[in-house]
């Protein structure tokens, strides 16, 4: 597992006595890591990551491409990875795979493993098998994949028992998770015949969508999307080997963009800007339509907070994993924060909806659950210790509400290493001068 700080069994946060007035650099994206090494993998040559994220959940997918057989050399020191591709084929005859609570690692190499030849499970933590995966395997039955859930749950442990992939036509279920059909895309190129996937319902996360593309096409590969709702991947492509630069992390941005909003101050955060493919940089919009001020160049993007956040009533189905950083800011508002179309996210690392309003309430927070997401309203804070349910972003979203109001402890505080190991050293850092 990637190597972490060590820290105590709950971190008691200490509100700042100022607006904070800061740069803070973020990891590289999780989502665009997550994606680069599998592609890779199937790439001709060797291609090297840049700025990647080195967590939990990245050591999962470069660990599980080892034992496939595909050489992934890891550089934590500079933040790269070096994938010697193997050309659309998976070596390895037979595997074992471990991917922790890692869903992009159990979507992505579900539909990777389409590929080989041979049989290969996929099992990762309890909470892993809780976690949807059924409309993929659905999607490559139809393509002739022997692929179950081993258990009948519709969640892993997976079993695919692979013959090569030839591609064709099938449907997916896009209104669990992206990943799903992000998975399939992927794989697409390698095929001899190429895919043409059909969406049902509405699909959620469509930026995380076009992220995959545009990494698709930074190794060669094309595809057509016609409106969410139907993608063609052309067969017989070639992913070509490159050098790749993985962007700053808009999700982990987050947390720091909503700490200038509560302290009334100012963070920017290079290396993430307007050419950002990011959906997650939108949170900016969500701040400044509560009254922040947002200034955004092509590299960069600074975020200035009001004297008090205001109200709203947003979607955030396209940007959901910032919704716990809002709710957990929101009682902080002059007025209520409706969060919604974001049912999907019951089957995250925890359930984040019941999550986020049993621990508001913990906190005296008033808060109305919905089934697609909740009401937070304006509240005074008082203290107590926030359960994070092994949920990374629980951790660090209720860690900014603690730098606005005193007595939150955050248990669990290393549940951060899944996606942002120095998540505590950055926060420290960013408020040394206020606190």
């Amino acid at each position: 597992m990637a190597q972490s700080p060590r820290y105590p069994d709950e971190i008691e946060i200490q509100p700042v006595r100022a607006p904070v007035d800061v740069e803070v650099a973020v990891p590289g994206s999780k989502s665009d890591t997550n994606r680069a090494l599998p592609i890779a993998a199937l790439a001709d040559g060797t291609s090297v990551i840049r700025g990647a994220l080195f967590s939990n959940d990245t050591h999962y997918m470069a660990a599980a491409l080892n034992a496939l057989g595909i050489h992934v050399t890891a550089s934590r020191e500079d933040r790269t990875f070096t994938v010697a591709g193997a050309g659309g084929s998976i070596p390895a005859r037979s595997a074992s795979l471990v991917i922790g609570n890692s869903g992009t690692t159990a979507r992505f190499l579900t539909a990777l493993l389409a590929l080989g030849r041979g049989e290969y499970v996929l099992d990762g933590v309890e909470r892993m098998r809780q976690r949807p995966i059924q409309p993929l395997l659905n999607a490559l039955q139809q393509l002739g994949v022997d692929a179950v859930s081993i258990h009948g749950t519709g969640c892993p442990p997976v079993r695919i028992r692979a013959n090569g992939l030839r591609g064709g036509h099938t449907r997916l279920d896009g209104r669990e998770s992206s990943q799903f059909l992000s998975a399939l895309l992927m794989v697409g190129p390698c095929t001899p015949d190429g895919l043409t996937i059909d969406i049902e319902g509405d699909l959620v996360s469509k930026p995380y969508v076009d992220l995959t593309a545009s990494t698709m096409a930074a190794f060669g590969a094309t595809l057509t999307n016609e409106r969410y709702r139907r993608f063609v991947v052309p067969g017989e492509q070639r992913y070509r080997a490159t050098e790749y630069q993985v962007e700053p992390d808009a999700s982990a941005a987050s947390y720091f963009f909503a700490l200038a909003a509560v302290t009334g101050g100012r963070v920017r955060v290079p290396g993430l800007g307007s050419r950002s493919l990011q959906g997650d940089l939108r949170f900016v919009e969500v701040l400044e339509r509560m009254g922040c001020t947002v200034e955004m160049t092509a590299d960069a993007t600074e975020v200035r907070g009001p004297e008090r956040l205001a109200g709203i009533d947003v979607d955030m189905n396209a940007i959901s994993d910032t919704a716990q950083t809002l709710a957990a800011i929101a009682p902080l508002a002059s007025g209520p924060v409706a969060i919604r179309n974001v049912a999907h996210i019951r089957a995250k690392e925890t359930d984040r909806i019941s999550a986020v309003v049993t621990e508001l309430r913990r906190l005296g927070v008033r808060v109305e659950e919905m089934p697609d997401g909740l009401v937070v309203y304006p509240s005074p804070v008082r203290p107590g210790r926030v359960e994070t349910y092994d949920d990374h972003r629980m951790a660090m979203s209720f860690a900014i509400l603690g730098c606005a109001t005193p007595g939150i402890r955050i248990a669990d505080p290393g549940c951060v290493a899944k996606t942002f190991p120095e998540f505590w050293d950055t926060l420290a850092a960013a408020t040394a001068g206020v606190r």
